[in-house]
């Protein structure tokens, strides 16, 4: 039997949307005197020297035709308004419900960032107007200038969006191309983008993996200096561990708790009939945690 496959449904339409912040309105009512907070002017001040970096995720307006309601951008479209802007660059979410849009869209990450500042500087921002912009330094702009200095593009792409840190990257520097990117690999396949984790992988590469000016410290440093870097690395893990092994039981009580809770919830056919009518999907992650048995121990 041959099975029909339904398409992916999309959570966002693929492509951006110029939108007339006159047709836009907020979906919630931000704090008083947040236009005198130091967020709301680097906000306004990087609009004003590099433009709209991150675009706005709007929904369309219920009650107003051919208007839409800010999920999230709030003060990136006050800006707008008061810079004068007549339109915003928006993506545009076919959910209301700002979670949606949180567990799809990351923020900036280091390496999109340090693309975003070569191509504000390569268009002719100084670095002054950048300064002024960031809320950085000079020293510090120039350091991002070379973040990826030394880094292969396969590495590169591989973490282009991954929440990695900058040290991390220097640490991947001492690195020869093909190790830079098993490192960067594992990290992946891990999710810890730590500088600690990337100093341990560095510790365990052999010399002829490593640059030439790395593996002279290395050699100099001798084994005895790398055996205790690790043994260092290690206690600092088992550490992690501990702290992990001292939350488990009172993480595996609450699910119980609120397992026991839920459960109340779904023998009440009131509760059920309105859920599935009204959040399917609510309704189906309830089922799951109710049919949860125990946290995973690996």
């Amino acid at each position: 039997m041959t099975r029909t496959k339904k398409p992916v449904q999309l959570g966002f339409e693929k492509d951006f949307v110029d939108v007339p912040l006159d047709m836009m309105r907020a979906s919630k009512t931000l704090p008083a005197g947040v236009k005198s907070s130091v967020k709301y002017q680097q906000i306004r001040t990087s609009i004003a020297s590099l433009g709209l970096i991150e675009p706005i995720v709007v929904v369309p307006d219920t009650e107003r035709q051919g208007g839409y309601m800010v999920l999230d951008g709030h003060l990136r479209a006050d800006a707008l308004r008061d810079l004068g802007h007549p339109y915003a660059r928006c993506l545009i979410s076919k959910d209301d419900e700002n979670y949606t849009y949180n567990k799809r869209v990351n923020r900036l990450s280091v390496v999109q960032e340090h693309k975003m500042i070569v191509k504000a500087f390569e268009g002719g921002t100084p670095i002054e107007k950048l300064v002024e912009a960031l809320g950085l330094s000079a020293e510090a702009i120039r350091q991002r200038f070379k973040l990826l200095d030394g880094i292969c593009p396969e590495a590169v792409a591989l973490l282009a969006e991954k929440p990695a840190t900058r040290g991390m990257f220097g640490v991947l520097r001492q690195m020869k191309p093909f190790r830079q990117m098993d490192v960067a690999q594992a990290m992946i396949n891990l999710n810890n983008y730590s500088l600690k984790l990337a100093l341990a992988m560095l510790n365990g590469t052999a010399p002829d993996q490593l640059v030439e000016k790395a593996a002279a410290k290395a050699k100099s440093n001798g084994a005895s200096e790398t055996l205790r870097r690790l043994e260092r690395e290690l206690a600092a893990v088992q550490a992690d561990t501990k702290l992990l092994d001292e939350s488990y039981g009172p993480a595996n009580l609450q699910l119980t708790i609120i397992k026991t809770y839920i459960k109340s919830l779904l023998e009440n056919i009131n509760v059920v009939k309105w859920l599935a009518k009204s959040h399917r999907e609510y309704l189906t992650e309830l089922q799951l945690i109710a049919d949860i048995q125990q946290l995973p121990t690996n």
